[in-house]
């Protein structure tokens, strides 16, 4: 189930030992898994500013589709 929107945040916490993290977005709080970072790396930095899709997955809000945002200025 999806929540439908894109939405942006911020990579509040992230553990490269067990693949687990959280997004900040508008006050509230997504976890996600590695497997969800879409460029397929497996690992981001905290404070990474990203879009993602919310779900609802075992009756908790988490983040699929997990992409950093790139920077247009050069």
């Amino acid at each position: 189930m999806t929540d439908a929107a894109l939405r942006t945040g911020i990579v509040v916490e992230f553990n490269d030992h067990v693949g687990l993290g959280q997004i900040e977005s508008d006050g509230e709080q997504f976890l996600f898994h590695c497997v969800e970072i879409v460029d397929g790396t497996r690992t981001i930095s905290v404070n990474t500013e990203v879009t993602f899709v919310p779900v609802i997955r075992f009756g908790k809000r988490e983040a699929s589709a997990v992409q950093p945002v790139r920077s247009t200025t050069a």
